[in-house]
């Protein structure tokens, strides 16, 4: 008997003899069941003449292939393989946000571990350049005291700002770098069911970090330079005479430069995973991204927007209650946030506001880096076909042979190999 599942007519038999059913098990002489008392007895009718063909069957029977013209039953297609954190086959919006929620449940203690450095870190080095720029008078807080400032108190004052809100700035980006970085690892080996230590992202990481700093500040220079290019004219117009004009032609330009630098960033938005998990260079990656990204530009526009919004949103629920505290806690108390004497504030109200920054940093850096690097393997998954390396890496039985060799698509594997 054949065990593949088939159709059969009632009283067909495999051996021939009139009377007997296909089903396993059935007596020799059964009649067929559930027929009415008009038709014939067992033996007295034929599939093709006579009393004509019988009803089609009402359910699967075993034994036998199914007769020409009759369609096999739909199960439905097998679920996607999941071996990690996200199923194998192209992702929605929510899965990509839940596969980075779940990436940070499984490997709480790596990722976490990982946000919390940097962000102490980068809000270590906020909380000292904002008590500075509390304390020094050469900022520009102390131009607040004097009633008429000389020009060189004003550029003292504008050197001493910049100067350390760039070191802030630097301290950021370098820790942005970094948590981008290993986070990245992490996914990657999450989504194939892999456990990774924080000792495995950082050897992941650690050579391919130069190059994700280049490539972070060629895009903040890119991005810089539009914006310079939209307001300079109008700037030039204001000094010229023309402060109107020039305002407004400074707001037009910004604008249109804006709308300029978001296309743009959207475009290059998957060369930092791109970088990561393929081991490009900076070029080669913003080239892959502009690649991924072509034809699905609102899709990913659309889901970075989203994780901004869920990013605000869980941060402002975190720190609003600290920066409440720190302002009852300050030396002026809510009397010097409402009057915008943020130097009366003092380091109280600072070291508050750092806590639950450094608090609300530590839950919102997976998520964000999730995101990118979840959205960069979907993209390569439905243009690549990316879950083939993915299954055969994650050892899926079926797929160790799925890729014929180095031409593979997706043969640029995810897993940072």
């Amino acid at each position: 008997m054949n065990d593949s599942p088939g159709w059969a007519s009632p009283g067909s038999s495999p051996s021939g003899e009139p009377g007997r059913t296909d089903g396993p098990g059935a007596p020799q002489d059964a009649a067929p069941q559930n027929w009415s008392e008009q038709q014939p007895p067992a033996g007295q009718w034929q599939a093709t003449g006579g009393w004509g063909a019988p009803p089609p069957p009402t359910g699967p029977v075993w034994g036998g292939p199914a007769p020409s013209g009759w369609q096999q039953p739909h199960w439905g297609a097998p679920p996607s393989p999941k071996p990690g954190v996200i199923p194998l086959r192209p992702l929605g919006v929510g899965e990509i946000l839940d596969g980075a929620v779940s990436t940070m449940r499984a490997h709480w203690r790596t990722v976490l571990t990982i946000s919390f450095a940097v962000s102490l870190l980068t809000q270590g080095a906020m909380l000292l350049v904002q008590g500075f720029m509390l304390d020094d008078s050469a900022t520009l807080n102390s131009l607040d005291e004097g009633a008429a400032p000389s020009f060189d108190d004003v550029m003292n004052a504008v050197g001493g700002t910049l100067a350390a809100g760039g070191l802030a700035l630097v301290i950021t980006l370098l820790g942005s770098v970094i948590a981008t970085a290993m986070l990245t690892m992490v996914i990657s080996r999450a989504v194939l069911g892999h456990r990774v230590t924080l000792a495995e992202a950082w050897s992941d990481a650690r050579h391919q970090l130069p190059r994700l700093l280049g490539l972070t500040l060629l895009l903040s220079l890119i991005g810089g330079g539009i914006i310079a290019i939209g307001i300079v004219p109008g700037i030039l117009v204001a000094v010229g005479g023309a402060t109107a004009a020039g305002a407004g032609l400074a707001f037009l330009g910004g604008a249109v430069a804006l709308g300029v630098v978001v296309w743009l960033m959207i475009r290059l938005s998957l060369a930092s995973p791109a970088l990561m998990l393929e081991k490009q260079g900076v070029l080669k990656s913003m080239a892959r991204s502009v690649k991924l990204v072509r034809g699905s530009w609102w899709r990913i526009l659309g889901i970075q927007l989203l994780t901004m919004i869920l990013v605000y949103i869980v941060s402002s629920i975190i720190q609003i209650p600290f920066a409440v505290v720190g302002m009852a806690a300050g030396n002026d108390g809510l009397s010097a946030f409402a009057s915008g004497n943020q130097a009366g504030l003092g380091w109280t109200y600072l070291i508050v506001v750092g806590i639950g920054a450094v608090i609300g940093s530590t839950i919102t850096f997976p998520i964000q880096a999730g995101v990118t690097a979840l959205l960069y393997m979907d993209q390569r998954i439905r243009r690549e076909a990316l879950d083939i390396e993915l299954a055969r890496a994650a050892g899926i039985p079926g797929h160790s042979d799925a890729l014929g060799g180095a031409g593979a698509p997706g043969n640029s594997s995810a897993t940072g190999g």
